[in-house]
């Protein structure tokens, strides 16, 4: 499959992997690009050492292109900077943050630059600072999200309407129906994280990954707006925060109540009591963990298949 999104990053299909924090690592990535799509190295959970080490396996586990995915509000973001252009990685995936400030300078390395929006202002300032291509997040989203709450379904067509540069939809696209529903709106291929949370390559605890295939419709909500919007699977955590809100708490309060590696706790180590569990909508239609190899070749399955369904319209 030939378009936009594949000849930009030379991979077999338009699909990538999500550069998740606590896991996204080089196992998964080299996993998914070694099936055709391309695979992201999560920055944001790793100190700059770990990124390197990750980046060092993950060339050795695979010949095809990946690439590393840099929330800009990482501390230790010059550090990363330097990584990521010194151990030669092709492909930068930006978020959280003004993309002026760091694609310039990625560019004249030589790297294809994408960064991530909840809108059209945003993916307009994208374009304007020399990004590659976009990833257009619907709230749909699991973890950080837009304050805007545009749904992909109306995000996607809004932004295709003015980009002039390849664009990714994210955010509750889960198998090959809503692949190619996101291409019909306009994406040139999908960005998925929550799908590939639940793959044996991933590295969240087997106990979160379990809970992902449980979760239902309604299962999900967003929370923490006036700090970063996440969206989270229901626990003890959130329903603490849900009485939390009730007596219209300020910033620092909340603070405190979320604390420190709550997202560790819950992704990683498997805490679905007091962790953090960010997880998209889509996680009520995954109902089983599986291998990314085999993720990918089941979404292009039922991509082709839903085509032809729909010749007949």
């Amino acid at each position: 499959m030939q378009n936009k999104i594949t000849e930009l990053f030379k991979i077999q299909y338009p699909i990538v992997q999500g550069g998740m924090i606590w896991v996204s690592g080089w196992k998964l990535a080299s996993s998914v690009s070694n099936a055709g799509g391309l695979g992201l190295i999560g920055a944001g959970s790793m100190y700059p050492e770990v990124l390197r080490e990750h980046i060092q396996k993950c060339k050795k586990a695979t010949s095809k292109p990946f690439g590393v995915n840099v929330p800009m509000l990482y501390p230790n973001i010059e550090e990363i900077i330097q990584i990521i252009i010194k151990e030669g990685v092709k492909i930068v995936f930006t978020s959280a943050g003004n993309p002026k400030t760091h694609t310039a300078r990625l560019k004249e390395a030589g790297i294809i630059v994408v960064h991530v929006v909840s809108s059209v202002k945003f993916a307009l300032k994208a374009q304007d600072a020399g990004v590659d291509a976009v990833v257009a997040e619907g709230f749909e989203a699991g973890g950080h999200n837009g304050r805007e709450e545009i749904t992909t379904f109306t995000l996607i067509p809004m932004v295709k309407e003015k980009l002039t540069i390849p664009l990714l939809a994210a955010g509750g696209i889960g198998n090959g129906r809503g692949m190619l529903a996101a291409m019909v709106l306009g994406a040139d291929g999908v960005q998925m994280g929550s799908r590939f949370v639940a793959s044996e390559e991933s590295s969240a605890h087997i106990a979160f990954k379990k809970a992902i295939t449980e979760a239902v419709e309604g299962d999900t909500f967003l929370t923490l707006k006036e700090l970063a919007p996440v969206r989270l699977l229901k626990n003890n955590f959130s329903d603490e925060l849900l009485e939390l809100y009730k007596t219209n708490p300020s910033k620092e309060a909340l603070l405190k109540l979320l604390g420190r590696a709550r997202a560790k706790k819950g992704i990683f180590e498997g805490d679905l009591i007091n962790g953090e569990l960010e997880i998209g909508q889509i996680s009520g239609l995954i109902k089983n963990i599986k291998p990314a190899a085999i993720i990918i070749e089941e979404m292009m399955s039922e991509f082709y298949e839903a085509i032809s369904e729909t010749k007949g319209y």
